[in-house]
């Protein structure tokens, strides 16, 4: 076990492949909680979300063992990816995907949290308040637009990187962050709720 400890996502992967069998026991135990978060967060339902995992690692050892994994550095974007398409597919088959329709002003700067580590206790108060908000009404929104939120402000990843995990164009993503923010913007102003960090 101490030889695969030394080893990178990526080489576990490719040692898996080729038959070793504990090189899989390592990656599971490195991915599974951040995956699993990641599931959880897009689907809000525990059981839902532990079959979707075990739905995603069958998939990771199929393509593992069809030599589908190519070494690009990025281990855990391509199972995130794997993941998002078995959320995709599972939300296909219960024809349950709602998209909401924009409103008028557009603006993601509200949602930026360089200033969420103020020194004033009084402003960490009142920031935390506004995050645990937002994630409150991160909850009613529609599984794309919460998955692009979430991936986006919680995993900081890239309009591009968000794009290649859930195969969809540069745009598309841009869109969907672009409807969630219309969105938490209006549930905020029937809430009476505010959005801006002190």
């Amino acid at each position: 076990m101490k030889k695969f400890e030394s080893m990178t996502d990526e080489e576990l992967a490719l040692q898996y492949a080729g038959g070793n069998n504990g090189a899989f026991d390592e990656l599971l135990a490195r991915n599974q909680s951040k995956l699993f978060t990641y599931i959880m967060f897009v689907v809000r339902d525990q059981e839902l979300a532990n079959d979707i995992f075990q739905d995603t690692f069958v998939k990771v050892i199929t393509k593992l063992k069809e030599g589908k994994y190519i070494d690009s550095g990025k281990f855990s974007y391509w199972i995130t990816r794997i993941a998002h398409n078995v959320i995709m597919d599972w939300y296909r088959q219960q024809k349950n995907e709602h998209l909401i329709e924009p409103v008028k002003d557009n603006d993601l700067n509200n949602l930026r949290g360089e200033s969420l580590l103020d020194s004033c206790r009084e402003h960490e108060i009142v920031n935390e308040q506004i995050m645990h908000d937002v994630k409150c009404m991160m909850e009613n929104l529609p599984a794309p637009q919460r998955e692009v939120v979430y991936m986006r402000f919680y995993q900081n990843l890239s309009f591009k990187e968000i794009a290649d995990i859930t195969g969809v164009s540069i745009n598309t993503s841009l869109g969907r962050m672009r409807y969630a923010i219309l969105n938490l913007r209006r549930m905020a102003k029937s809430h009476d709720i505010l959005l801006k960090t002190i």
